[in-house]
């Protein structure tokens, strides 16, 4: 599903050099390298600030912990999602109050949330998945109007744009109160391990962030607030610091690939492609096609993977339906949904032939299921 290693030997001398510094100056905790990524991330998103932290779920909890609620707060979400966005609302004891996608975009139901709001809702968290942005303008705009926090989940999405119909655009997980990210190695802009980031414009939320991811202190051995030991260290920063460069050329590939696969299911009567939504640009973290109901999906799947195609299923079962999650309402489109999604290879090194292969294979693997 991702070629790491293929996407290494292009950066190699940057990558190594980038890593040879850090060692040599033994600042592996909170050195240089940490602050010149925070600055340069800052600048890409817009002059947002930057806080690291040890990986994606540690950001959405830090963040939840900072907007000063109460055990029993409802927060609203999407049921079809990975599971670190409910598990960090459930593990405050807050009460994770799932909704519905919209059948194409795969993205939280503007107006499922709006419906699910009740006196004790106080906050919204739109994923922004598989590398587009939700809808962010109306979301903003109800939780204006019901003065609620918006975090962002925002690790499938890092360097896609937001278009305001007033014509500001912004990037992914700038919008709202705090913005999420993941630099899980296969993310679109991954490190080498584990890492993460906040994103915030609030100066005050800049501070409690900052002290909640360092043990609840900004001045050493003075804890202001209770806290958590979540840092990005200094080699996996160094090695982001040089990858953000190519970020946006990262996302161009894949939009490329994304293109060439486009075509090659056009107009297939048992295929949908992933939707691209008129106000956001898509990063193509997954490819993610819709099939139809007369197509065994996991037969499909396994064959593919005999056949030498990876793919994944995102997400086989969604959290309404989960034993630590469970809740009782109507969710026909996710579970539509994880019943008829799967993922094709999408990362920066994918060959035309390769991709030729993958979509050939898909096509006569389709082809004699429905004979």
């Amino acid at each position: 599903m991702v070629d790491l290693l293929g996407q290494y030997s292009h950066i190699q001398e940057e990558i190594d050099q980038a890593v040879l510094d850090v060692v040599r100056s033994s600042q592996y905790i909170n050195g240089p390298q940490v602050h010149q990524f925070s600055d340069q991330l800052s600048k890409y998103l817009g002059g947002a600030h930057v806080i690291p932290c040890a990986n994606g779920t540690d950001a959405l909890q830090i963040a939840l912990m900072a907007l000063g609620l109460e055990p029993g707060d409802e927060v609203i979400t999407a049921t079809f999602t990975y599971v670190a966005t409910a598990e960090v609302i459930a593990l405050l004891r807050l009460k994770p109050v799932l909704v519905d996608v919209d059948p194409r975009s795969f993205q939280i139901d503007v107006e499922a949330v709006e419906k699910a709001i009740t006196p004790k809702t106080k906050a919204i968290v739109p994923v922004h998945l598989f590398g587009q942005c939700a809808d962010m303008e109306p979301l903003l705009k109800i939780a204006e109007k019901h003065n609620l926090f918006v975090v962002e989940d925002t690790a499938q999405a890092i360097g896609a744009d937001y278009h305001f119909s007033d014509g500001r655009v912004a990037k992914a997980g700038t919008m709202g109160d705090i913005g999420c990210t993941s630099f899980f190695p296969s993310k679109n802009l991954g490190c080498y391990g584990d890492g993460g980031a906040m994103f915030t414009r609030n100066p005050d939320l800049v501070v409690k962030l900052k002290q909640i991811a360092n043990h609840g202190q900004s001045v050493q051995y003075y804890h202001d607030e209770v806290g958590v030991n979540s840092r990005l260290d200094s080699i996996q920063a160094a090695i982001l610091n040089v990858k953000l460069k190519h970020l946006d050329a990262y996302n161009a590939a894949r939009r490329k690939t994304a293109d060439a696969y486009d075509a090659a299911f056009a107009n297939h009567p048992l295929i949908k492609t992933p939707l691209r939504l008129p106000n956001s640009t898509h990063v193509f973290h997954q490819y993610t096609l819709i099939l139809d109901p007369s197509v065994d999906r996991d037969s499909l799947r396994e064959s593919l993977m005999n056949a030498g195609v990876p793919a994944m299923i995102y997400y086989p079962v969604p959290l309404h339906e989960q034993k630590a999650y469970r809740q009782e309402g109507s969710f026909p489109i996710t579970e539509s949904l994880c019943k008829s999604v799967i993922s094709l290879p999408m990362h920066t090194e994918l060959t035309e032939e390769q991709q030729d292969f993958i979509t050939n294979t898909f096509l006569q693997l389709l082809e004699n299921q429905i004979q």
